[in-house]
């Protein structure tokens, strides 16, 4: 398959070298092979953050005017406003929800899509932001700024059965209601290291991963909707590829892969109906040199597809 030999050829080509010492792009040589970016063809990033995947697509196409960069963090897209110049390449201050509904609606496409999901680098290190459990800050998580719902919220006005609802559902923590009942008895919390604290006192022992893992990843997904939001906009993002187009999505947990698997298993085994074919059988994962350099990238899973270009398209 022609696709799948530009991809080997690429593999170990134009590696970018990401200036923003804050956020290494992880998988990006990956990335790179299963694009196969070229010249002249558009980009559509989802979630663009500090701009390390985007800079390295859009220095070998070369068609940034096409190309669109989207991004809630208004952090992030000052960062992309600064890499880029000023209208060489449209950059959105949106959720990927609402900015793939937009697209859609202006009947846009796109030669490439990329959505790397989850939670950034400068995210997790500065400590103000809510979403470190290593660096003491507020209760926020939000990834927009702007919106109203932030963690201390949840964890402040959920009832305890909601509460522990969510943990097992987006956490997948198995001590769900205990610490549920914690945070409950121990209200109001308004720390990252009070919650942190808490979702410890209902483990005992060491354990490698940090015992409030689960319950960060839990309530970080219900303050910024990561799983509603991809859900409804997977099967948008195929209408905005182009036919012959490639998309390629990096998920961080398992809830978000399980969805990507089972979006693309079902557009690409309906027979004739099919409009995408798998470019990854198995989702992809980071060497072991790229976690050693790149923490992050342990938990890194890519998937990616391309889209079928059907005789009258």
């Amino acid at each position: 398959m022609t696709l799948q030999k530009q991809k080997q050829d690429k593999m170990h080509q134009n590696k970018n070298q990401n200036t923003n010492k804050q956020h290494d792009p992880v998988l990006l040589d990956e990335v790179l092979g299963y694009l196969v970016p070229q010249s002249g063809e558009s980009l559509l990033d989802l979630t663009a953050g500090y701009g390390g995947h985007s800079k390295a697509i859009l220095d070998i196409t070369g068609s940034l005017i096409n190309s669109v960069l989207i991004d809630r963090d208004k952090n992030a897209v000052q960062a992309l406003h600064d890499m880029f110049p000023k209208g060489s390449v449209e950059i959105r201050q949106q959720d990927f929800l609402g900015a793939s509904q937009d697209l859609l609606s202006a009947e846009r496409q796109f030669d490439l899509i990329l959505a790397d999901l989850g939670v950034s680098s400068p995210h997790l290190n500065e400590g103000n932001r809510g979403f470190s459990i290593a660096n003491n800050g507020p209760l926020d998580m939000r990834m927009d700024q702007s919106q109203d719902l932030t963690a201390e919220k949840v964890v402040n006005a959920y009832s305890e059965k909601d509460l522990s609802n969510l943990l097992f559902e987006y956490g997948e923590e198995p001590k769900a209601r205990r610490i549920a009942r914690l945070i409950v008895e121990s209200r109001p919390l308004s720390t990252t290291s009070e919650l942190a604290q808490l979702a410890a006192k209902a483990w005992a022992g060491n354990s490698r991963v940090h015992p409030a893992t689960r319950t960060f990843q839990a309530i970080r997904i219900a303050v910024n909707e990561e799983l509603v939001q991809l859900e409804e906009s997977l099967p948008i993002w195929l209408q905005l590829l182009k036919p012959g187009g490639r998309i390629v999505v990096i998920s961080f947990q398992s809830l978000e892969d399980r969805i990507v698997k089972q979006v693309f298993s079902e557009h690409s085994n309906s027979g004739y109906e099919s409009d995408i074919e798998l470019l990854t059988k198995h989702p992809i994962s980071a060497s072991s040199q790229e976690i050693a350099h790149n923490p992050r990238a342990r938990s890194a899973k890519l998937r990616a597809a391309v889209k079928i270009n059907k005789k009258g398209n």
